[in-house]
């Protein structure tokens, strides 16, 4: 599996998930629509016009890969942050480090999340912005991200959320794959129990 795309450069430190997704759209339960709100305070105008200079809005639909600063996704451990990313169209976020709740919440919702050493991310954003249409690519298989130059870097992944993202499942969703499996041990179980339990009987009454 790969990701090419264009990058959304948002190279500032210490993005927190309220700026992420503001406190005020945490009412829902749902993700839906949850991408129009992304960024909101920095993306749209006091009447809600979109901000023509704001990253997000200059490539609507293209941007799948955001590429950010250091310390990316602190702040408080809201699910809805990855969500409203992922409902925005990122698919992967590289930075030199991300916040390890937010880091873990994005990789069970399906969102990349990179981390790079810095010398490699100054290389990727001199790229970028040489060239903001440039494509880059990452490639979950391998755990390496390819700068528009052809450069690879890895990044490292958790095996099993690596497996989900691969197979196109949430942790949820790769319980009911083994759904058959669970079944046959659990009327295994059952067979044992019911055996064990008469053959204590058994023996209770050989006692008697």
């Amino acid at each position: 599996m790969q990701i090419e795309a264009q990058a959304m450069v948002l190279n500032l430190a210490n993005i927190d998930t309220d700026q992420i997704i503001p406190a005020r759209f945490l009412t829902t339960t749902t993700r839906a629509g949850l991408g129009l709100q992304a960024f909101y305070d920095w993306r749209y105008l006091a009447d809600g016009t979109p901000k023509a200079d704001f990253a997000l809005n200059q490539h609507p639909g293209k941007a799948r890969i955001l590429l950010a600063g250091r310390n990316f996704g602190c702040g408080s451990s809201r699910e809805h942050a990855p969500w409203a990313l992922l409902d925005a169209g990122i698919r992967a976020v590289i930075a030199t480090e991300i916040a390890d709740i937010f880091r873990g919440n994005s990789l069970k919702n399906g969102l990349l999340a990179c981390v790079i050493d810095a010398e490699a991310h100054t290389q990727l954003l001199a790229e970028v912005e040489q060239n903001p249409d440039a494509l880059i690519r990452v490639d979950v298989q391998r755990a390496e991200v390819e700068f528009p130059s052809g450069k690879r870097v890895s990044f490292p992944i958790d095996a099993f959320a690596q497996h989900c993202i691969l197979q196109g499942v949430d942790e949820m969703g790769f319980l009911l794959a083994l759904k058959p499996q669970i079944d046959a041990f659990e009327a295994r179980n059952q067979q044992t129990r019911l055996t064990t339990s008469g053959a204590l009987a058994a023996r209770l009454g050989d006692a008697a």
